[in-house]
């Protein structure tokens, strides 16, 4: 494990256990601070990714340049890492150097996937931003660009050598990105995380982050068990690409959430009591739940089969007796209407 040369001030330290990979999530306010502490020794050149938008700055203690990428979706491609790799190049940036992501699961996702093949490989710190980058997509070393077929279609496993989660970058979020975050940490309910609401929001976060690690320890290439961690993504992913930008991620993983409850109690894995418990808690966080009328469901029905996890057929990450875990589904039939019993 990397061990931080300086002092950090933190809440908690959360490990993500890899052998010689492992790395530490650091989370509490003001951490974005200590991020010389964790550059991975030998760097002379820190390459930093960002946004325009992103009202972070952050100091690595070496010589570093700024590379801002573009917003949303569409910038989420391979053009973005190409460029970003051709200018590190011109830069003169070098295997032994790193690169930070300072910002959301966006940024983290592309500049990981661009750290993982500059160099065939270069170091990559991540300070995250939002509560959703937080919880999910800055922990756990998934990185990736999306096609015109599909999220995260070309990407790479790129672990981080550290992760700065700084809780006060969260004040500055609106309300939308605050709900994105909140579908997210829903889903933590239901894969061990207790009542969730009962802590306060630096310990939230580390608890999520926490049950991501032990998932990823356990999985890191989601093999199975990692699979757990796209509880109620597969509808939420086919929302997305059916082109339903008005809504936030984690507001999708929501309306995932219930119809995959929905579906559970149709196949006879969970009861109606459960169902409930899924209402309960999407309500807990504000969040809705009901899919919009204007999507059609024979075509996210068809989205389904384009989600990462399947490999022959429709899978979907279901709760049930033996807790969450993935399912193969043949009768598309029952998709279809446990589609129109969330509209």
């Amino acid at each position: 494990m990397l061990a931080p040369r300086g002092p950090v001030v933190t809440r908690s330290v959360v490990e993500v256990a890899l052998g010689e990979r492992s790395y530490p999530v650091i989370v509490g306010a003001g951490v974005s601070a200590e991020l010389a502490a964790v550059v991975p020794p030998g760097a002379k050149r820190v390459a930093i990714v960002t946004q325009h938008d992103i009202p972070v700055t952050v100091n690595p203690g070496l010589e570093h340049r700024r590379f801002v990428i573009g917003d949303g979706e569409q910038a989420k491609s391979l053009v973005t890492v190409g460029h970003l790799c051709s200018q590190w190049a011109q830069w003169g940036l070098t295997r032994a150097d790193a690169v930070v992501a300072v910002g959301g699961g966006m940024v983290t996702d592309v500049a990981g996937f661009a750290a993982s093949v500059y160099h065939r490989g270069i170091s990559v710190v991540y300070v995250s931003t939002t509560l959703l980058g937080m919880i999910d997509a800055a922990v756990g070393g998934k990185t990736g660009v999306n096609l015109p077929e599909g999220k995260n279609l070309v990407g790479a496993f790129w672990q981080p050598s550290a992760v700065l989660c700084d809780t006060d970058t969260l004040a500055t979020l609106p309300p939308r990105e605050w709900k994105c975050g909140y579908g997210e940490m829903a889903k933590y309910h239901f894969l061990g995380g207790g009542d969730l609401h009962a802590l306060d929001l630096e310990d939230k976060i580390a608890r999520c982050v926490a049950l991501k690690a032990a998932v990823v320890a356990d999985d890191e290439r989601e093999g199975a068990g990692r699979a757990v961690l796209n509880y109620g993504h597969t509808l939420a992913h086919a929302i997305e690409i059916a082109g339903a930008f008005d809504l936030r991620h984690g507001e999708c993983v929501a309306i995932g959430l219930r119809y995959a409850a929905e579906v559970a109690y149709r196949l006879g894995r969970i009861d109606a009591a459960r169902v409930a418990e899924h209402e309960a808690v999407l309500a807990r966080y504000e969040l809705a739940w009901t899919l919009p009328a204007r999507l059609r469901t024979d075509e996210l029905v068809d989205l389904f089969s384009r989600d990462k996890k399947a490999i022959d057929g429709v899978t979907l990450v279901l709760d049930g007796p033996r807790g969450v875990e993935s399912v193969r589904i043949d009768d598309t039939t029952m998709l279809a209407e446990a589609m129109e019993a969330v509209r």
